[in-house]
């Protein structure tokens, strides 16, 4: 069983919002940076998971709150950092967790598949990371922006919008990180691997269980893992850290793709 090697006070002050805090990576991150003293905002589309979320939080003796809300329409993401800003005051900490992807081979993926995965993964985190920046950190001169990668980091078989996505992100924190230094904010990207979630599950298990053979470690990932180390990243511990791009993978982006490329078609016949 993980257990975080962070004091219960190492983010003790700072107030986050965690988009996709419902389930998964962004309910473990929630949950740990309440752990360690952090006030916390998360906001998704379902609101019971959300509720649960908080409820968690308080039993670890944090402050949490939920926001239902669909960070893809901007008058939602204004409404989400109102409500942080009416809470806390301020903002420390973002962590642009919310996204999802479909397998599907790259010819199968439509315009309008492609635009769902970008819309979320990419446009909905920088407009929240923005509207945080601009009426937070920037006048405030400090925080921590967290935006959520992909290992292996190359393009991945049945994923390539979403991989495509993701590595935007990795730029984006390393342009913010040149930008915004002057403010003196941070960025940074979190590239988890295989992870235990309920939404790998979902792909069925056989196609877990060839990620699972494709980890050098030999098992999945947890998500208490993988907010272990936003936590620690996000804190004053990691100050000196910023414009890179963290791996949480068990090798997998120094192993490859760990399998087979698929078999060439071969031509149709006249």
């Amino acid at each position: 069983m993980h257990r975080s090697p962070l004091s219960h006070d190492a983010n003790s002050g700072s107030a986050a919002i965690v988009s996709g805090g419902g389930t998964g990576i962004g309910r473990a991150t929630a949950l740990e940076l309440a752990r360690t003293g952090a006030a916390v905002v998360v906001c998704g589309r379902r609101r019971e998971l959300l509720d649960e979320t908080v409820r968690l939080a308080a039993g670890l003796g944090g402050r949490a709150a939920a926001v239902t809300a669909d960070i893809r329409e901007h008058d939602e993401v204004v409404r989400v950092v109102d409500t942080a800003l009416a809470l806390f005051g301020g903002i420390d900490v973002v962590v642009n967790n919310a996204g999802g992807q479909f397998a599907a081979q790259a010819e199968d993926i439509s315009a309008n598949g492609w635009r769902a995965v970008h819309r979320l993964s990419v446009e909905a985190a920088w407009d929240l990371t923005r509207e945080v920046a601009t009426r937070s950190m920037i006048p405030r001169r400090s925080g921590v922006v967290v935006f959520i990668g992909f290992s292996p980091r190359r393009g991945i078989h049945r994923l390539v919008h979403a991989s495509a996505a993701r590595a935007a992100l990795e730029n984006l924190a390393g342009g913010l990180a040149c930008e915004w230094s002057r403010y003196g904010i941070r960025a940074l990207c979190v590239a988890p691997g295989n992870i235990d979630t309920e939404a790998l599950a979902g792909y069925g298990p056989e196609e877990v269980a060839a990620w699972e053979r494709a980890v050098p470690l030999g098992r999945l990932g947890t998500p208490e893992e993988v907010a272990t180390v936003i936590a620690f990243v996000v804190s004053p511990g990691a100050s000196y850290m910023t414009g890179a791009t963290i791996l949480v993978d068990g090798g997998a982006d120094a192993w490859g793709h760990g399998q087979p490329p698929p078999a060439p078609v071969l031509p149709m016949s006249p």
